[in-house]
C-alpha cells in the first residue's frame, strides 16, 4: 500500500478529529480549516446551503450594476477561453452570495453544479474551506483542490476565485472558476486572475467620462498588458482613482484619490499630456525618483492651456469631450438612462452585442435604432420579432435554406434575415422567445460571425451589430434552464435596462416630441402635462402614443373632458405565463407561487416544503 500523501495524513487527522500535522498544507489552507473547526463544522457532515431569495439577488444585482456588467463581460470571455472542461464560473459578491453563473452543461447538472446558484452564499462560515470563502478572508487570489475543501462532500471540486477592487481599494466582489478537473484548474487559474483585473480596470475607466485615463509602467513594452498601473484624473489633475498594480508601482508616496498629478510626479500634467498625444509614450519620474513610461487609454481634450501658464490649480489640464448627441428622434434627457448608456459609443465601436431590457412599450425598438445610427453602419437595420416566427420554421427564416432542404422550404431558396444585416444591424426582438434548437444555431453564429444555410455546404462570413431586447428576465429564465446561460451572456455585451415612462425625468419633452410628430401645429398645455405625469401609463411610450392621438382627434389636448384611463391588465397573475393553457398547470403554479410567498420569497425553503427541486421553482417565478 503506497504511503498517504501529506494532505491525506492531515486529512485523516481532520476526520479524526486531531490536529493536523504542521506544514502538511498551504499555510492559508491550515488557517481556514482552523476557523471551520474552531466555528463548529464538521468535515464529514454536509454544508449548510443557504440561499437568499431572489428579490434579495435581484436587489444585489441592480445595487452593483456596473460591476456586475463588466463581470458578465469577461466571465464570457472566460468560458470561451476554458471550453472543453466540466466547469463554472461565479460572480459573487463582497459578501460571499452568488449573483451569477454561467457553466459548462455537464458542470450544471452535477452536485457541485447544482449547489452553486445565483442566490447561494459561499463564506467559510457556512461552506467550510472553499476558494471564494477563503479569497473573501483572505482578501487575496485563493485555490482550493479536491480535498482541501473542508467537507468531504466538496472533495471531487477544485476552484479559484480572484476578489475585484474597486477604485477605493474596497473589496466589491469575486470572479470563481470551479471545475471536476484540478490540472485544467492550474491553467485557469491566471485567466481568472486577469478577468479580475480587467473588471478593475472597467470599473475605473468607467466610473465617470470626463477623466483621463494614464497607464504606466518601468518598461514601456508592458503598457498595453494587464501589468500596467492606472490613474484615473480629473480634468483638474486630481488623482480619482488607481488600480492595484498602480498603487505597487507607487508604493511609499500618497497616491490615494484627492492627490495631485504634481504631488506625485516630477512634472506638469499639461506637459505630459501634450507629449503623450504627440509621441504617444511620455518618459517621468515619480517623486521617489524612479522612472516611468506612460501612455493615454482616454484623452478627453487637448490641454486647455500651455504647460508654462498659470498655477497648476488654476485651470483644468484636460477639457472634457462632450457626450455624443442623441437623435433628434430619439428623446433620452433623463439622468438615469444617461447614465446606464454612458459607454454605449465605445461598446458598439467594439462590436458587443448589445441587449436591451425594459417593460412593454418603452421604446426598446427606438433604443435599437439608436444603436444602428451612432455604429455608423453602412448595411440595413434589419428587424426580427423572435415571437411572431413560428417554431418549425424559425432556423430557416433566420439563416436561410436552399432550395427544398426541408418539406415546408421555399422553392427559391431563401437567403435568411441574418444575411439581410451584413454590414448593418440585426435587431432580435422578444429575443426570450427564441425556441431552445435556435438557441444553440444562433450562439454558433455569435461566436464565429459564420453563416451556413440550412442544407447549404458554404459558410460565410458576416460583418453584423447585434441588438437583442426583451421584456422578461433572461437572467432568471437562464437560471430555471429555459434560456442558454451562454447565449444570454454573448448577448449581454452591453445590457441597458429602459425605465418605465412613469419614472423617466424627460417625460415632458417625450410628450412635446410626440405630439410633434402626429400633430406638429398642435401645442401641450402645461397644465394637461402635470395632469398627464400622474398617470400610471401601463403601456408606457405606446399608451401616450395612443392618448396623443386621441386628444388631437377629439380637440381636448387640456384633458378637460378626459375619460377615466383604461383598465391596466392584470399584471399580478396567479399564475406564471407558460402555465396558462391547462386547469391542472395552473393549480399547481398556483400552489408553487403561494408557498413562495408563505416563505418570504425564499427559493430554497420553497423548495423544500413542496419537495421540488430550486429550478422548478424560479421557472414558475418568471414573472412574479
Amino acid at each position: 500500500m503506497p504511503p498517504l500523501s501529506s494532505l491525506e495524513r492531515a486529512r485523516a487527522a481532520l476526520e479524526a478529529g486531531g490536529r493536523f500535522p504542521g506544514g502538511a498544507l498551504n499555510p492559508e489552507i491550515a488557517r481556514s480549516w482552523e476557523r471551520c473547526v474552531a466555528g463548529g463544522l464538521d468535515p464529514g457532515q454536509r454544508p449548510s446551503e443557504v440561499v437568499v431569495a431572489f428579490p434579495e439577488v435581484k436587489a444585489r444585482r441592480e445595487a452593483r450594476a456596473l460591476l456586475r456588467r463588466l463581470a458578465l463581460a469577461q466571465m464570457q470571455l472566460l468560458y470561451e477561453q476554458i471550453a472543453g472542461s466540466e466547469f463554472m464560473i461565479a460572480f459573487g459578491d463582497a459578501d460571499g452570495v452568488v449573483l451569477d453563473t454561467l457553466s459548462d452543461p455537464r458542470f450544471s447538472e452535477s452536485e457541485a453544479g447544482r449547489a452553486i446558484v445565483p442566490g447561494s452564499r459561499w463564506d467559510e462560515t457556512l461552506r467550510g474551506t472553499n476558494a471564494l470563502g477563503l479569497a473573501l478572508v483572505e482578501q487575496a487570489p485563493a485555490a482550493v483542490y479536491g480535498r482541501e475543501h473542508f467537507f468531504a462532500s466538496h472533495g471531487r471540486l477544485s476552484c479559484v476565485a480572484v476578489p475585484i477592487f474597486d477604485p477605493a481599494g474596497r473589496l466589491a466582489g469575486l470572479i470563481d472558476a470551479s471545475s471536476t478537473n484540478e490540472a485544467r484548474q492550474q491553467h485557469t487559474h491566471a485567466l481568472v486572475r486577469m478577468a479580475a483585473a480587467a473588471v478593475e480596470n472597467g470599473l475605473i475607466a468607467q466610473e465617470r467620462s470626463d477623466v483621463l485615463l494614464i497607464a504606466l509602467h518601468p518598461r514601456a513594452e508592458y503598457l498595453d498588458t494587464l501589468s500596467a498601473g492606472l490613474i484615473a484624473l480629473s480634468p483638474e489633475g486630481v488623482l480619482l482613482a488607481l488600480n492595484r498594480p498602480a498603487r505597487a508601482m507607487l508604493a511609499g508616496l500618497e497616491a490615494e484619490p484627492g492627490q495631485r498629478f504634481e504631488a506625485l510626479f516630477d512634472g506638469r500634467l499639461g506637459a505630459v499630456a501634450d507629449e503623450m498625444a504627440t509621441h504617444g509614450v511620455a518618459r517621468l519620474r515619480d517623486r521617489a525618483g524612479s522612472l516611468l513610461h506612460v501612455s493615454c487609454r482616454r484623452l478627453a481634450g487637448r490641454p486647455a492651456v500651455p504647460a508654462k501658464a498659470g498655477p497648476p490649480a488654476a485651470r483644468p489640464a484636460v477639457v472634457p469631450a462632450p457626450a455624443a448627441a442623441p437623435s433628434p428622434s430619439f428623446i433620452c434627457e433623463d439622468p438615469v438612462l444617461r447614465r446606464r448608456m454612458r459607454g454605449l459609443d465605445a461598446a458598439v465601436r467594439s462590436r458587443l452585442a448589445v441587449h436591451i431590457h425594459g417593460e412593454t412599450g418603452t421604446g426598446k425598438e427606438l433604443m435599437a435604432r439608436h444603436v444602428h445610427e451612432i455604429s455608423g453602419r453602412a448595411g440595413p437595420f434589419v428587424a426580427v420579432n423572435c415571437g411572431a416566427l413560428p417554431e418549425s420554421l424559425f432556423i430557416g427564416e433566420l439563416f436561410g435554406h436552399e432550395r427544398g432542404a426541408y418539406t415546408s422550404a421555399r422553392v427559391e431558396g431563401s437567403s435568411g434575415l441574418i444575411r439581410l444585416a451584413d454590414k448593418g444591424t440585426l435587431f432580435l426582438d422578444e429575443v426570450g422567445e427564441i425556441p431552445l434548437v435556435a438557441q444553440s444555431a444562433l450562439l454558433r453564429f455569435l461566436d464565429t460571425m459564420e453563416l451556413r444555410a440550412i442544407g447549404g455546404t458554404r459558410s460565410v462570413k458576416l460583418d453584423v451589430q447585434i441588438v437583442s431586447a426583451t421584456n422578461r428576465d433572461l437572467a432568471t429564465a437562464a437560471a430555471a434552464r429555459q434560456f442558454r446561460s451562454d447565449l444570454y451572456y454573448r448577448l449581454c455585451g452591453f445590457p441597458i435596462e429602459i425605465p418605465p415612462l412613469r419614472a423617466r425625468r424627460d417625460f415632458d419633452a417625450i410628450a412635446r416630441h410626440l405630439l410633434a410628430l402626429h400633430a406638429p401645429d398642435a401645442t401641450l398645455p402645461d397644465a394637461a402635462l402635470q395632469r398627464a405625469r400622474l398617470r400610471p401609463w401601463h403601456g408606457n411610450i405606446r399608451e401616450l402614443q395612443s392618448f396623443l392621438r386621441r386628444a388631437v382627434l377629439v380637440d381636448d389636448l387640456d384633458g378637460e373632458a378626459e375619460e377615466d384611463e383604461p383598465p391596466a391588465p392584470d399584471t399580478g397573475s396567479e399564475t406564471c405565463r407558460h402555465c396558462a393553457d391547462t386547469m391542472l398547470a395552473r393549480l399547481r403554479c398556483r400552489q408553487i407561487r403561494e408557498a413562495y410567498r408563505d416563505t418570504g420569497g425564499n427559493v430554497l425553503a420553497t423548495a423544500r416544503q413542496l419537495g421540488i427541486s430550486r429550478t422548478t421553482v424560479y421557472k414558475h417565478l418568471d414573472d412574479a
